[in-house]
């Protein structure tokens, strides 16, 4: 799932492939290698924006997105479409039980989110079918993708599929993997390209980040990184604009 802060800060916390099991409902393996159904992930989403508000205190006008989050790492439903179209409506029933409890849903918003990276999916079919079934259901709610380039475009997904998944799709954003250097100028690249081809810009949310204290190899702070991927951004004046949109940092460790 991740988190999203009043001040537009996607926050992602944790991601696992879609599956289905026999005869159960569709959902998804934890990191603890134990089945979810998307009904019980819904229903923990509950429990998490309850106690959120619990903690609040009195007259706060602090507000999350809550988004419920998943890979495009091996998944094994039988339709990526149909998985895609259920987690919307999933996506959908988390906010009609929000909208059932207004003291909650006051403080917290509903959204979904995914970690789709080229390597994992380098035919992009799987990873486009979720994405279309996604917004085929039309529910209006945004899917945040946390996920990479893996070498830039024309590495191992074309132009048009890194876009598809960055802003080209209707109801997608994007809060890029920002760890080092290079990555800013994978995705600064993208920008540009889809400027330049589509006239249309990638729908930046945010950066993520995956630092930890004392060591070397995991990456930049998200300070560095926004600032990174912000001068990347305002080096061509065709993305110029969109630097202002990196309203967001966020670690995982």
């Amino acid at each position: 799932m991740s988190a999203r802060r009043e001040d537009s800060r996607p926050v992602p916390l944790r991601e696992s492939p879609i599956v289905v099991r026999a005869l159960a409902a569709d959902g998804t393996i934890t990191f603890a290698d134990r089945f979810a159904s998307n009904a019980s992930i819904t229903a923990a989403m509950q429990a998490y924006a309850a106690g959120f508000l619990s903690c609040l205190p009195e007259g706060s006008p602090a507000q999350i997105t809550l988004a419920r989050g998943t890979s495009n790492y091996s998944p094994s439903t039988p339709s990526q479409l149909k998985a895609g179209r259920k987690w919307a409506r999933e996506t959908m029933n988390f906010a009609k039980w929000l909208r059932g409890h207004p003291a909650v849903g006051e403080h917290v918003k509903s959204a979904a989110a995914i970690d789709a990276e080229p390597g994992w999916d380098p035919a992009f079919h799987k990873t486009r079918d979720f994405f279309a079934g996604y917004r085929a259901a039309r529910t209006g709610y945004l899917l945040y993708n946390f996920g990479s380039l893996d070498g830039g475009v024309g590495s191992i997904w074309n132009l048009r599929q890194a876009f598809y998944v960055a802003g080209g799709m209707q109801d997608a954003r994007v809060v890029p993997e920002i760890y080092f250097k290079v990555q800013a100028r994978q995705w600064a690249e993208l920008a540009r390209l889809a400027e330049a081809r589509y006239g249309r810009s990638v729908q930046f949310a945010g950066v993520m980040t995956q630092h930890v204290a004392g060591c070397p190899d995991c990456g930049m702070t998200p300070l560095q990184a926004h600032r990174t991927l912000k001068r990347e951004l305002s080096d061509d004046e065709t993305t110029r604009e969109l630097a202002g949109a990196l309203a967001s940092v966020t670690n995982i460790n």
